[in-house]
């Protein structure tokens, strides 16, 4: 399957969501409080450019790496995803969608700005960076959900560098992949970093039955919102 560059509508995020990556732990909010988290959120929405890039691969082989580490390897592509933890979150998978999204420079300039000048923002507006950047990864999800549907496959969740023992080091390969330097804007630091820092990457598995772990129904599934198998009557989960 081809490359796929698109950009999302995000024009709202989970206020509760913002309030977690805040630290908040039910501590009483002042009006005040309450209110700039309010206008900062919106100006966090108002200069994100949500969009990704993904593409599905299928899967080549399962040879481990030296030294016996579990590897997936993709077809027509260099990346090979290393580690126990991708390949049981994987086993089984006959192809594998790539994901990056980001939301964009604009938001990675307000945060530097407020880290100067005002660090109570600087933190709601951190935090707002991060829980759009999570529903821009929700869009892209759910276009790797579709294109599985239209294959007659199912899913799992997205899994991303750094979870288990996947390590970070697939960060280049997955990024050059998706060409997302030019597509999107991403680039990487000497530590493996991205930049923009609200940046995301991931990969999904595509099976031939449904999998326990994910997309069991519409009602509480994060991609719901920007879902376009719903409107076919046919939810991915039901066949």
């Amino acid at each position: 399957m081809a490359l796929t560059v698109e950009k999302y509508e995000v024009v709202s995020v989970d206020r509760a969501e913002v309030l977690r990556y805040m630290g908040y732990a039910g501590q009483r909010l002042t009006d005040e409080l309450d209110a700039r988290i309010d206008e900062v959120v919106a100006r966090c929405l108002a200069v994100a450019r949500p969009a990704g890039a993904w593409e599905v691969f299928e899967v080549a082989g399962r040879e481990p790496m030296g030294e016996g580490v579990p590897s997936v390897q993709l077809a027509g592509a260099s990346l090979r995803l290393e580690g126990e933890s991708i390949q049981k979150h994987l086993a089984g998978a006959v192809a594998v969608g790539v994901m990056a999204v980001t939301v964009g420079m604009g938001v990675e300039r307000e945060l530097r700005r407020l880290s100067l000048s005002d660090p109570v923002a600087q933190v709601i507006f951190d935090a707002a960076g991060t829980t759009a950047v999570e529903r821009a990864a929700d869009a892209c999800e759910a276009s790797i959900v579709a294109a599985a549907h239209d294959r007659g496959l199912y899913t799992n969740f997205r899994f991303s560098p750094g979870y288990g023992d996947m390590p970070l080091s697939a960060q280049p390969v997955l990024l050059a992949t998706l060409d997302a330097q030019r597509k999107l804007g991403i680039t990487l630091s000497k530590s493996l970093l991205m930049t923009p820092t609200k940046s995301v990457t991931a990969v999904v598995g595509l099976f031939g039955e449904p999998q326990p772990s994910s997309h069991a129904s519409c009602s509480d599934c994060l991609c719901r919102d920007f879902c376009r198998i719903l409107r076919t009557g046919s939810p991915c989960w039901k066949r």
